[in-house]
This record gives C-alpha cells, sequence and structure tokens, in this order.
C-alpha cells in the first residue's frame, strides 16, 4: 500500500513548477522590455520603468469600455490613471484582446486577437531584433537589440503631456509653426481633440495654444532666459545654426519627472505637481480672461483688475461703442487721429509709452547695435509702422499691422512705444505743461499763505506744546498711583492676583499707541477700541482699550484677564498684560498683523488671498484652539462669543481665538451650567442658550459650525435675511433639502479638485448647527470628521433658527431673558458667579 504514495511523491516537483508556471501565465507580470517573443496582453501584462515610475498597459478612459495602449506614473490608482501617452489613440480596441508587441520587421505594434494592425511605429531600419524600454522619464524606446541603437521613441510622437527632461528640435525653415501636442476629445475619448499647443518660431520664440487653426492662447516672449512675465520651466535654445530646442526641465531630474504639463480637452494648459499623495494645478494657461487671445481686440489692452479689462490704447477710441459698453469687445479700437507719417510744418508723429505689458503679436525683429533710439528711428522711417519695443536680451521688435493680445503685467513686463499723431502727443504735452503752471501758482499762493499766518502757525504750535506737557504730567500724576489691579476688590474680602501677568503703566501704553491716535486704530467692537503700539523694544502690541460706555465693568473685565492669562495654546491668543489706572481698563495683547478673520473673509477684496488650502487651515486651528478650552486646559471654559471677528490671524493665517471677556469655566465633571443674563452675538448663539440661557461645550459648536459655513460660503451668517432664509444656516439648509448645496460654496474656491473636502465641511457644519444639542458632535469628532478621519458622515437634522423666528421672540419676551442686538458687536455684561 506505500508503493503508490512513494510514486506520487516522486512527481510533487513536477506538480508544483507545472502550478507556479500555470499561475504566471493566468495572471501576467510586470515585464521589463518587449521583444518578438515577450508581449504585453490586455488585462495580463503591464511594463514599469527600472524604478517603477511610470508604467505602461491597456486600459480604459472613464466612462468608456475601448481599450488603448498607454503610459502612466507607477502611484495611481487604477481609477484614476495620470496617462501621459497613448499608442492608439486614433483606432481604440473594443475588447480585451488586445496585444502589445515588437513584430516581425522589428515595430512597434498593437494587434487584436484576429491580429489585425491597431497602431505602428512604422519606422525602417536594417534588422529585425528590437527591443521596447520604457524609461524613469516616461520615454518609451524602440532600440536595436544590442542596445546601441535608438530607433524610434514616444518623446518624439508626444500626445497631450509634456513631460520632464522632452526635448524637440525645431528647425526654423520649416515655417513658423510646429505643432507639438494635441489635447483629448473629451475626458473619455483620448482621440485627437481641437486645442493644440507648439511653438511659433520667429523671433522672438512664443508659446502658443490654437483652437483648430485660431489662436486661442499665447505666452509671453522668450527673452533668452526666461519667458516674460513668469518664471517658468520651459526653456528654449537658439543655437545660431537654423535650430531651435524646445525642453522642459528642473535641473534635479529625481524631482521633475514629479510634475508635467498638459493641454486639458477644454483648451487649458496646465502645470501639474505631485503633493501629499495627489496630482494638484501649479499653474495654468489661462488664470483670467485676460489670457484669452485677442480679448480686447485690436488697439486694446486688457487689465485683469479692473472691472472693466478692457480699454483702449492711449490715442484710440472704441471701434463700437454700442457693443463696446455692454461688454463685446472683439471688434477692438480705432485711431482717433490718423498718423501723418512725413513730417507737416516740422512736426512729425511722436510715441507714447506703455510700461510693463506683454506685448502684442505679430512683431517683426530688427538687428540693432544695442541702442533704443536706433530701434525708435527704424520705426520712424518706415511709414508703416505701429509700434517699437526694445528690450535688452531680444533687441528691437516692430510693429507693422494691427496690435492685438496686449495684456498689462504689472512686473517683469516690456514696455511698448505706441505711434500718435502729434496733435494725440500734443494735448497730453498741453495738459502737462497746464499742470505744471498750476502747481507754480499753488507753490506761490503757499508761499505767501505763510508768510501771511507765520505767527499764527508759530501760536498754535506752541499751544499743542503746552497742552502735550499738560497731558504728560497728568499720566504721570496717574501712573504715581497703586494700580486698581494691586488694591481693587472685586468681592468683598476677595484680592485680585495677577500672578505671573506683567502689569504695564498707563503713560507706557499711551506712549506705544501715540497716544491713541486715530491712525492706530485697528477696530472697534461693542467693547471700545483696539489699537496697535509699540513698545520701547520694538516689539508691537495691540492694545484694548475699554470704553466707559462698553457695558464691561471691572468685573468682565478681570474675568478676560484671569482665563486667558492662564491658557496657553497655538490658536489662542496671547496675553502679554493689563493695565488699570483711574477709569482706564486695558488688555495688552500680541499683535496679529492681519487683522481679523472676517476682515478678509468678508471683503471681496481680499477674498482672493483666502483660497481653500488657508481656509482649511483656519478652521482646523480654530477646532482644535476650541478643544484646547473645552479639554485639554487646567480650566474647561465655554468661549460664548466664537465668531468670525473674534478669529485673529497672524503673519502666516494661522487663527488664533481671541475675546474672553464672556468666557465661562465650568466644573470638571459639569456638562452644561445656566444664567439669567444672555450675552453674545446673534446669530451665533445656539437655540438652548438664546432662550434657555443654558450653555455648554455643545453651545460653542454650534457657534463653530455657523463659522464654518461663513468660511465656506464667504458670506456673513446675517447676510441672508429674506422671506425665504432667517441667516445662512437656513438658507445651507435649504440648499440642502433641495440637493443644490454646491451653489453655497464660494465662487473663488470652487475648484473642482477640492469639492469633495468643501462638501464634507458643509455637511460638518450643519451636523454642528443641528437644533438639538445632544445631536451635535463634540469638538474632537468635528476634528476627526474634517480631517477624513470619520469616513460615513450621519446626516444633519434640522437647525435651530430655520423656522422659529416668531415664536422665539415671543418666548423670549415671555421668560424675561435680555438678548444681544441684531448688529454684529457682542453684548459684554456677564451674571455673576
Amino acid at each position: 500500500m506505500r508503493k503508490p504514495l512513494v510514486n506520487i511523491m516522486a512527481y510533487l516537483p513536477i506538480l508544483i513548477l507545472f502550478s507556479v508556471w500555470f499561475l504566471v501565465s493566468e495572471i501576467g507580470l510586470a515585464l521589463e522590455n518587449i521583444t518578438n517573443t515577450r508581449f504585453l496582453r490586455d488585462d495580463l501584462d503591464t511594463m514599469e520603468s527600472s524604478n517603477a515610475i511610470f508604467k505602461m498597459g491597456f486600459f480604459s478612459p472613464a466612462n468608456s469600455t475601448n481599450r488603448y495602449v498607454g503610459i502612466w506614473y507607477s502611484n495611481q490608482e487604477s481609477d484614476k490613471l495620470e496617462v501621459v501617452w497613448v499608442a492608439n489613440r486614433e483606432n481604440p480596441i473594443t475588447d480585451s484582446t488586445g496585444v502589445f508587441k515588437v513584430s516581425e520587421d522589428g515595430n512597434l505594434q498593437v494587434l487584436d486577437a484576429q491580429n489585425a494592425v491597431f497602431w505602428s511605429s512604422n519606422v525602417s531600419f536594417e534588422g529585425n531584433n528590437s527591443v521596447a524600454q520604457l524609461l524613469d522619464t516616461g520615454n518609451l524606446v524602440l532600440h536595436s537589440d544590442d542596445g546601441d541603437t535608438i530607433i524610434w521613441q514616444s518623446f518624439e510622437h508626444p500626445t497631450d503631456s509634456f513631460l520632464p527632461l522632452m526635448t524637440f528640435t525645431i528647425d526654423e525653415s520649416a515655417g513658423n509653426k510646429k505643432v507639438l501636442f494635441r489635447s483629448w476629445r473629451s475626458p473619455s475619448d483620448p482621440s485627437s481633440g481641437n486645442f493644440t499647443v507648439g511653438i511659433n518660431t520667429l523671433i522672438p520664440p512664443q508659446v502658443f495654444m490654437w483652437n483648430d487653426d485660431r489662436p486661442y492662447w499665447r505666452n509671453a516672449p522668450w527673452n533668452g532666459n526666461i519667458f516674460i512675465g513668469k518664471n517658468t520651466v520651459l526653456s528654449i535654445v537658439n543655437d545660431n545654426g537654423g535650430k531651435i530646442y524646445f525642453r522642459f526641465s528642473l535641473g534635479n531630474e529625481s524631482l521633475s519627472v514629479l510634475q508635467h504639463f498638459v493641454v486639458n480637452f477644454d483648451g487649458n494648459l496646465v502645470q501639474k505637481q505631485w503633493n501629499a499623495g495627489k496630482w494638484e494645478i501649479v499653474w495654468r494657461a489661462l488664470e483670467s480672461d485676460c489670457n484669452i487671445y485677442g480679448k480686447c481686440g485690436p488697439f486694446g489692452l486688457c487689465s485683469s483688475k479692473n472691472s472693466s479689462i478692457c480699454s483702449c490704447l492711449n490715442g484710440f477710441v472704441p471701434n463700437n461703442n454700442e457693443e463696446w459698453s455692454k461688454g463685446n469687445w472683439t471688434n477692438g479700437c480705432v485711431r482717433r487721429t490718423p498718423l501723418q507719417c512725413v513730417t507737416r510744418r516740422g512736426r512729425a508723429d511722436e510715441f507714447w509709452k506703455l510700461r510693463n505689458v506683454k506685448v502684442s503679436d505679430g512683431a517683426k525683429w530688427y538687428p540693432t547695435n544695442g541702442v533704443e533710439e536706433e530701434c525708435k528711428r527704424q520705426c520712424l522711417g518706415n511709414c508703416s509702422c505701429l509700434a517699437y519695443s526694445y528690450y535688452s536680451s531680444i533687441g528691437c521688435m516692430i510693429w507693422n499691422a494691427s496690435l492685438i493680445d496686449i495684456n498689462e503685467l504689472y512686473t517683469d513686463g516690456i514696455d511698448l512705444s505706441i505711434r500718435l499723431a502729434y496733435s494725440e502727443s500734443g494735448i497730453a504735452n498741453e495738459q502737462q505743461q497746464q499742470s505744471q503752471q498750476a502747481k507754480a501758482r499753488k507753490r506761490n499762493i503757499i508761499l505767501i499763505v505763510i508768510v501771511l499766518i507765520g505767527t499764527v502757525t508759530l501760536a498754535v504750535i506752541m499751544g499743542c506744546v503746552w497742552r502735550w506737557m499738560c497731558q504728560r504730567n497728568d499720566v504721570k500724576k496717574m501712573s504715581g498711583k497703586k494700580t486698581l489691579l494691586q488694591n481693587s476688590k472685586l468681592k468683598e474680602g476677595t484680592t485680585v492676583e495677577t500672578g505671573d501677568l506683567q502689569v504695564f503703566v498707563l503713560e507706557k501704553l499711551a506712549i506705544a499707541t501715540e497716544h491713541f491716535q486715530e491712525i492706530n486704530k485697528l477696530g472697534r467692537g461693542g467693547f471700545g477700541t483696539v489699537y496697535k503700539g509699540r513698545l520701547e523694544d520694538n516689539q508691537e502690541i495691540a492694545v484694548k482699550r475699554l470704553s466707559k460706555a462698553s457695558g464691561q465693568g471691572l468685573q468682565e473685565f478681570m474675568n478676560e484677564v484671569l482665563v486667558i492669562s492662564k491658557l496657553q495654546h497655538i490658536n489662542l491668543i496671547k496675553l502679554l498684560g493689563c493695565c488699570v489706572e483711574g477709569e482706564e481698563k486695558m488688555l495688552v495683547y500680541e499683535f496679529m498683523p492681519n487683522n481679523s478673520l472676517d476682515a478678509l473673509l468678508f471683503d471681496p477684496a481680499h477674498q482672493k488671498l483666502l483660497d481653500w488650502k488657508k481656509r482649511r487651515n483656519i478652521i482646523l486651528g480654530t477646532c482644535r484652539g476650541l478643544l484646547y478650552l473645552h479639554r485639554d486646559s487646567r480650566l474647561r471654559i465655554i468661549h460664548r462669543d466664537l465668531k468670525a471677528s473674534n478669529i485673529l490671524l497672524d503673519e502666516n493665517l494661522n487663527p488664533k481665538i481671541s475675546d474672553f471677556g464672556m468666557a465661562r469655566i465650568v466644573g470638571g465633571n459639569q456638562d452644561q451650567a445656566d444664567t439669567k443674563r444672555i450675552v453674545g452675538t446673534y446669530g451665533y448663539m445656539s437655540p438652548e442658550y438664546a432662550m434657555e440661557g443654558r450653555f455648554s461645550e455643545k453651545s460653542d459648536v454650534f457657534s463653530l459650525g455657523v463659522l464654518l459655513l461663513e468660511i465656506v460660503s464667504g458670506r456673513r451668517n446675517s447676510s441672508f435675511k429674506t422671506e425665504d432664509s432667517l441667516s445662512l444656516v437656513g438658507h445651507a439648509w435649504k440648499l440642502w433639502n433641495e440637493d443644490n448645496i454646491l451653489s453655497l460654496i464660494d465662487p473663488t474656491i470652487s475648484e473642482s479638485t477640492f469639492q469633495a473636502e468643501i462638501l464634507r465641511c458643509i455637511q460638518v457644519g450643519l451636523l454642528c448647527v443641528q437644533e438639538l444639542s445632544e445631536d451635535r458632535p463634540s469638538v474632537s469628532m468635528v476634528i476627526s470628521m474634517a480631517e477624513n478621519e470619520v469616513l460615513n458622515l450621519p446626516i444633519p437634522a434640522q437647525p435651530g433658527f430655520t423656522q422659529r423666528r416668531v415664536d422665539f421672540l415671543n418666548e423670549a419676551q415671555q421668560n424675561g431673558h435680555e438678548y444681544c442686538s441684531v448688529n454684529r458687536v457682542s453684548i459684554t455684561s456677564l451674571s455673576a458667579r
């Protein structure tokens, strides 16, 4: 009975080898190269570069079943491939039977199961033993079997992507237009689209994008070092032998492969860079409408910083006033006064200089000996010359046709001298002379006035000096008294303890703020005014000076002193000291150069400074500061007045929570507390606090939710007072129920790249403002949700104050609670502890 077992054991190694061979043949391997005996099969094989930077194989675009052979970055998920080259882009295979191989004649081919050729490298060479290899640069190279001769390479046949270390040799004699890249037809179709990118080889060379055969975008000229107006990684070299070399290199080859250019199907050339596990767009050609070729028509100037981006050049007027006033600028401008060319009564045409621009397309280059005046003479001597420009590293450029596609660059541009009739330049000169005469008359009047009122001026100065000396003596008298912090009693038998907190004298703060001059005022609220100051050691400070009418008495003042002096966190404002002398009560904080969050967030002129990354950092920093107050500090503190104006921003736009005048300390095992005096800012108070006087950590979470929605939408909570929405919270809830929450997002951050993060923050904000406090998450849970640590977020319930405004006010009157006003300042009265 043992003999059959021995026979089976003898064949066991053969069975194991057969099984391994079967598995390998079925699963496939990542190939190092392709030969006429080693194929790349669909759904089985891929080919990787030596350091696994790039991968090659069969793929299907999004929402498509067609199969293509392509190259992509190997760090991508299978459903999010960053494809940089496609072989059979015009001829897809409709099933998964495709093979990529080296044919018998040595060419690369894409075949189907019936051996029909869908693509071929189609080159002729001696011999048929060739090898295909994918390099770490993303270049697919077909070379001889000994590796000495490169037969064909994908870098010479690009699709829509420009990879680092790509270099193109362009023969100037072949024409002035060289197409290098062509966009996909759509995200689902890699066939040739409408947009192409290439080089205009005229001097100076320029990068162009065409929509079919029409120019769509143009880069500023090449100055021999960079493209003017952009420190780009693209470079051009002219070897003075009739050839131009166009390449993309960052110097550090190990890093340069982690970014590339791609011309999108919708007509935008973008530069992408791998960062933090995803591709980010770090530059785009169409950053504004001014980047569209010829946006303002002939003789128009485009400036993205103006409300009406198009204007006519000096000496020109709109070609069609009615179209121009409606924002249709395509017909451009026409000259107001015709050029004379030849001198008339000794008066020739003049030039008006337009500074720092992307000069017009269509320039002709003229050799000069390095003198701008010679370039000007070249233009004046040619009656068809309309403008000239001299740039040291380019030379003399002259325009004989309509000036088009001129953009204001503000810095690093080229000066363009535009030819005008003498009468146009004469008007400008006459205006300048009149201005000089008016200035001379003003100087004479000023001298007469000084002589006449010299005595009065001297008297005024002496009076001011006397007043300043009196004020200084008063300050010295006040500073000689004992400070109220040292001898005042908040309650009978209880003295104030300042610990290590610095006590400033009034004279020192008066000098630091230049006696609280208006020019040093940073802001004003219900408590009083905040001034910027500078101490003797040049340290910048912010001085919060309480007004007598603020309603914040000594107890509220000392509450803020004692609370904030015990707090130390990177996201909480740092209190440097305080001052109480006579009737003056002041707090001295560290100075925040970027003011408060609301000053940037709700100002259309500054909103763009807060992109989504900065706003997300502000959200997370505020949450961490609030978590410290609730859980991590020695005192458990409820802030009770969290809002955008109480979030200050340092030089790096990092948030710091401020204004602790209304904060309350609760016991370590106490979940909530009650008060009979309601304080805070309308719109940020939770329902249970506003109507019943109950406050807790969840009432701060409600305020945090409102702040979250404001940061995402870029609008104040109080800016939605309509019949449909009582507030931003009600508006967001309405859009959520209508499945239209995308319309809430601030257009300045509405890039699709961050859409998922922004939508998550909106949902977290709605969870924070739910009507019932027990339904709201804790601050620690808010942080986990915002940082994607909680994958599946709960569905929010109805927020507070969306449909109960009348009931809320009636109940408030019946209960006898005091409520804050509807303006944006805080009421700073507190109940006794």
